[in-house]
């Protein structure tokens, strides 16, 4: 484990983090009196992250300067437990801070719980717990869910309906870990404290200075992913469940892509490779990952589950061209990324690999009269971002890859969708499936249309009539993936908001 330096008061003054400061700062919460009196306040829980045989992330935000411990034990009631020192948390990252924990037995439930101490070591918060459940290293079942897409579209908390309840029936499924395909806030998409519903019903959401307009400050883009985790059912899921998170366009702004000047009077700053850039800062400061695991420091990379399984997270969107009409060959996932992408896919040596992909593969995701996603609406061979995916599914064809699962979000329905070369313009590549789930609470659209480069059947679908409806009418949803730890047999489930399963397909393993 890393330890970052202590900072003591003096350090904190000369850095000019007075009680002042860390006020205008949003560290303090309102009432909480200044640093020098009282008791630190875990404002937004502990989360879990990047589940390893060892150990995993344990994060935290406090309400001033403190350091972080997290105390681990293998009973209930902490006796026999180890204190692990981590970082101080202090404003330079709006109060959060992680540990990564090690040296865990591997396949064993722990407990744990997370206290922050004033700088002198006088006081401490109350205490956080939650369970830990690390990655086995033998064959084992394994159980994980999916699914993105967290407050858009206008609707946000409501505390009418308990809130984003679709996170509760989630963790009633006990799984090892949950992988979050992206949008995973919502950064263009302001509240209002009440919405008319086309029946004459009232939603009601809770309201923040930062989710009351586009965020465009580095402040702003904190509060983003700050007001998910005001709500109980997602801190009580974050607290038990390890989450894999991976990042799409709605943690900036719709529809982005590097170097885009925005045409948008919402914005004042119109710099997408700044917005970016902000909240690329807030994504890791705010959620449970380790930028030392990812390939080079963002997001991409891959995460072993013992050896049924590796999970290999994508970046679609800090790597991509322009949108464009998709008429000439473009890059998505960029060229070091593909490469990887395939290097890691040939080395694996797991029963089942998952590419966790922020967007899909053959529905067509418009951007105006331009391509969002990958592909590009038009018949015939690979050409626009369709031919990068088309030289990626050629090699780990080429590399005879087994065993290869799709799993995605983004167009806020949930479907299967099976691709087969004989159904194909181009037909280089080996058939699989695709999965869909989404979304987690927000507007509810599609389905899409499919475009026949990679033909793509569309075996099931869920989604609403009415485009943009909202949580209250039902099409919330997530996805499950169980691995048969005696038969490495991979079942997927779709599931709804109340966890009941839609449709399921049982894939078996091939040697």
């Amino acid at each position: 484990m890393s330890h970052e330096p202590v900072l003591n008061r003096r350090d904190l003054l000369r850095r000019g983090a007075t009680g002042i400061g860390l006020a205008a700062a949003g560290l303090l919460l309102p009432g909480t009196a200044l640093a020098s009196s009282g008791r630190p306040v875990l404002t937004h829980g502990v989360q879990l992250g990047d589940p390893r045989p060892d150990g995993a992330v344990v994060w935290t935000r406090a309400d001033r300067p403190s350091r972080m411990f997290v105390e681990i034990a293998r009973d209930a009631d902490f006796r026999g437990a180890v204190r692990i020192p981590g970082p101080v948390l202090t404003p330079e990252t709006d109060g959060t801070g992680e540990l990564q924990l090690t040296g865990l037995p591997p396949g064993k439930q722990m407990h744990y719980r997370v206290i922050a101490q004033d700088l002198d070591g006088r006081v401490e918060s109350d205490a956080l717990t939650g369970t830990l459940r690390t990655v086995p290293r033998n064959r084992r079942d394994v159980r994980f869910l999916w699914s993105g897409d967290v407050v858009g579209q206008g609707w946000g908390i409501n505390p009418d309906i308990g809130g984003m309840t679709i996170y509760a029936a989630m963790a009633a499924r006990n799984p090892d870990f949950f992988l979050h395909s992206g949008d995973t806030v919502y950064s263009d998409g302001p509240l209002r404290e009440s919405v008319t519903l086309p029946d004459g019903r009232v939603w009601r959401n809770i309201v923040t200075p930062e989710k009351s307009k586009v965020a465009e400050t580095l402040t702003e883009y904190r509060g983003q992913f700050a007001y998910n985790l005001l709500d109980e059912n997602v801190r009580r899921f974050t607290a038990q469940v390890p989450q894999l998170v991976q990042w799409d366009d709605h943690e900036v702004t719709n529809n982005w892509y590097p170097g885009e000047i925005l045409d948008s009077d919402k914005y004042t700053e119109k710099r997408v490779d700044v917005l970016a850039q902000r909240a690329f800062q807030a994504f890791h400061e705010w959620q449970p990952v380790r930028r030392q695991d990812a390939v080079d420091g963002r997001v991409y990379r891959k995460v072993s589950h013992g050896p049924l399984l590796e999970v290999f997270v994508l970046d679609m969107r800090s790597y991509r061209d322009p949108n464009s009409p998709g008429t000439a060959p473009e890059r998505i996932l960029g060229d070091r990324q593909a490469r990887w992408l395939v290097d890691e896919l040939t080395r694996s040596r797991a029963t089942w690999k998952v590419i966790a992909s922020d967007m899909p593969i053959g529905i067509i995701v418009p951007d105006g009269d331009k391509i969002e996603g990958v592909a590009n609406g038009l018949p015939g061979v690979p050409n626009g971002r369709e031919a990068e995916l088309a030289r990626v599914l050629q090699e780990i064809s080429r590399q005879a890859v087994r065993n290869i699962v799709w799993l995605t979000a983004d167009v806020h329905y949930t479907a299967a969708n099976h691709y087969a070369p004989e159904r194909a313009a181009f037909s280089g590549f080996d058939p699989f499936w695709e999965f869909v789930s989404g979304p987690l609470h927000a507007g509810a659209f599609g389905p899409n249309k499919l475009d026949p480069t990679f033909g793509p059947e569309q075996v099931f679908v869920s989604a609403p009539t009415r485009q943009g409806a909202s949580p209250l009418e039902g099409f919330q949803h997530f996805g499950e993936v169980n691995i048969d730890g005696h038969t490495g047999q991979l079942r997927v489930d779709l599931r709804d908001q109340t966890g009941r399963s839609l449709w399921n397909k049982t894939l078996d393993p091939r040697r």
